[in-house]
């Protein structure tokens, strides 16, 4: 069979023809294929034999990586084989040589490498007890030598520790019998307690092991100790697993709510975390399926579905069989799936542009962040730095329009429940400002000053002799009606409404400077002016309203 694991390199129509040639071969109808050496190569070997791994493969049918590499030449390293220490080069020289070590005189290393005591003049200025050269030996060491952690162990040394403990143990036994025959009485219970005495300093003595009578002892019970994780019982040979530990705490008792996440009790698994409102990085148990979806897991499950996605499209790819072939392709996969991405994000930005907004700026300047020092004090003045500007609003601000000092919405009068502008005390919205005149004249107009004033004679003015005392009923509507300056049904006088509007163009021309300034200076000696109704309507039919789409409208049909 071919061994070609070049993966992804056949079309479904070579792969379908490799196939039925393959069946043709195992029928006997189609000559077996050839290696190298030219044998042919049986067709019902499976093709795990005869498919050569990717690391192996030479892009021809053989079987050769199932044969013994054969090289004469070279004989594998033994097992055995390892430096031989303290082997030298001959006798040791006489006199020092140049470019030998100035500390013992060698040859074969240089100061810094000299394995000798450091002395306080070196073989080089002494010329005296120069050792010899050692062998330079390069031992072959094989896969198995390099790993074997007993290669070079000389077994003679194991034999000296065990003279080394039988010459203690003679010395002690030595010495117990003389400390027996020095004794002055021959009482035998005396002996025997001397004798006890010995056996259990040697018992205790932690500096040469245990006595054998220990070591039987631990080989008794050592059946009977129980491993970790389980409770073993030696007479019935039954193990009893620990299911938790005392010092953890049970999946179903971490909410005890019944609608919380449902614990399987024969498989002991809480798939959902059992406390929604608890971030998982932060909660004790965050649920099983957290565990699955966490580290490693969710690649295993990429690298596992794209090996089935490839081997559905008849590509050769299997996880289990060969997993660094799947890990490598998956790799290139991810690496020509980026580049695509890429090439096709270009692609479109070189045709219709735009690429200038997916410039996002800097993390710093998105959320404000700088490194101005700014220094406060307690009742939120800036000591040091300078503080930060505030952000500018796309509507206007700061802007007074029809002589008010304050913006609209500046002011809230409680008693009506409306807005107006903090200069005046007007809630009429676009009004004109009356200054202090209008703040005397809101107060006037509330309900309970009202009332609380004294009542006065109602003496008729001069002006208008034709006006008519106000009734009680009227009074109080005026003090708690809603209604303002302007709105409502008034009657207006057409003598004063003339007047005004005469005074409106001459304010809107900024004619008669004298006069003004006059007025003003006669008013500001008189006390405040009120506005009246003619003032204000004269006001309404002069201002020029910028929003109306027909301002500008002039018909000439006419």
């Amino acid at each position: 069979m071919a061994s070609s694991s070049a993966v992804g390199k056949l079309s479904r129509e070579e792969f379908r023809r490799q196939k039925d040639l393959d069946a043709a071969r195992k029928a006997g109808t189609a000559p077996a294929a050839l290696d190298e050496e030219g044998k042919p190569i049986n067709p019902h070997i499976p093709q795990y034999i005869s498919q050569a791994p990717w690391y192996l493969d030479t892009g021809a049918p053989s079987l050769s990586h199932q044969r013994r590499a054969e090289d004469s030449d070279h004989t594998a390293p033994s097992l055995d084989t390892w430096y031989d220490r303290g082997a030298t080069a001959g006798p040791a020289a006489k006199k020092y040589r140049k470019g030998a070590c100035e500390n013992c005189g060698a040859m074969t290393h240089k100061k810094q490498d000299c394995l000798e005591r450091p002395r306080k003049k070196g073989a080089k200025f002494t010329n005296k007890d120069i050792k010899a050269d050692e062998v330079i030996q390069d031992v072959e060491l094989g896969y198995a030598a390099k790993r074997d952690r007993w290669n070079g162990y000389d077994p003679a040394d194991h034999k000296r520790i065990y003279a080394e403990y039988a010459a203690v143990e003679a010395a002690r036994q030595k010495l117990r019998e003389e400390e027996i025959d020095n004794q002055t009485t021959t009482d035998l219970a005396a002996v025997r307690k001397m004798a006890k005495a010995g056996k259990t300093e040697k018992k205790e003595d932690a500096d040469f092991g245990s006595s054998d009578e220990e070591d039987a002892d631990e080989d008794k019970y050592a059946d009977a100790a129980d491993a970790v994780g389980q409770k073993l019982d030696a007479k019935t040979r039954i193990t009893v697993r620990n299911l938790r530990i005392r010092e953890d705490t049970a999946k179903y008792l971490i909410n005890l709510d019944p609608s919380s996440a449902y614990y399987d009790p024969k498989t002991r698994s809480m798939r959902d975390a059992p406390n929604k409102d608890v971030p998982p990085e932060d909660a004790k148990f965050a649920g099983e399926n957290f565990f699955r979806m966490s580290g490693e897991a969710p690649a295993v499950q990429q690298l596992q579905l794209f090996a089935w996605q490839a081997a559905a499209r008849g590509n050769d790819v299997h996880l289990n069989a060969n997993p660094t072939q799947g890990e490598l392709l998956h790799q290139e996969f991810k690496e020509k799936r980026q580049e695509l991405k890429e090439s096709s994000k270009g692609s479109i930005l070189a045709k219709y542009g735009g690429e200038e907004y997916l410039r996002a700026a800097p993390r710093e300047l998105r959320q404000g962040q700088t490194e101005d020092y700014v220094e406060y004090s307690r009742t939120g003045q800036v000591i040091k730095g300078r503080e930060r500007a505030k952000a500018k609003s796309k509507y206007p601000e700061d802007v007074f329009v029809n002589n008010h000092t304050s913006v609209w919405g500046s002011w809230y009068d409680v008693s009506s429940g409306a807005w107006g502008y903090s200069c005046c005390h007007s809630s009429v919205h676009l009004s004109y400002c009356s200054g202090e005149a209008g703040i005397a004249a809101t107060e006037a107009s509330n309900a309970q000053n009202m009332l609380s004033a004294p009542s006065e004679p109602t003496v008729p003015s001069l002006e208008t002799p034709s006006s008519k005392t106000e009734t009680p009923h009227e009074r109080v509507e005026q003090n708690f009606s809603k209604k303002r300056v302007g709105e409502g049904e008034v009657k207006l006088d057409k003598d004063r409404l003339a007047q005004a509007l005469k005074e409106e163009r001459k304010r809107a021309r900024g004619d008669d400077e004298d006069d003004r300034l006059g007025k003003k200076q006669k008013g500001a000696a008189s006390g405040s002016h009120d506005v009246t109704e003619e003032e204000l309507e004269a006001y309404r039919m002069r201002r020029r309203i910028t929003e109306d789409p027909m301002a500008n409208y002039v018909d000439n049909d006419i």
